[in-house]
């Protein structure tokens, strides 16, 4: 194994874990930005306000894009395996 090959490797392990975490973690902060901002204007600072539409937000993200990731993250392990022989050598 080269150093090229390992940072091949590591390059794209780490943009699979970014594109396979971005839906959710886009959803959470845009969600959380809503809140803020509603409660900046209207003055409510509850914090279950806070929590559950983003908890809830967050769910039906993972659920929306889950066969996408799941598609993702299958593919990458796929090729990862079936390369192990190109790497041993």
């Amino acid at each position: 194994m080269t150093t090229e090959l390992i940072m091949g490797i590591a390059t794209e392990t780490m943009k699979v874990t970014l594109l396979v975490s971005a839906p959710v973690l886009l959803v959470g902060l845009i969600v959380g930005l809503v809140i803020s901002i509603f409660q900046a204007v209207t003055q409510v600072h509850e914090m279950t306000l806070t929590f559950v539409p983003k908890i809830i937000a967050v769910m039906i993200a993972m659920l929306v894009a889950l066969p996408w990731m799941m598609d993702l993250i299958v593919t990458f392990t796929h090729n990862l395996f079936s390369n192990i022989p190109m790497y041993v050598k």
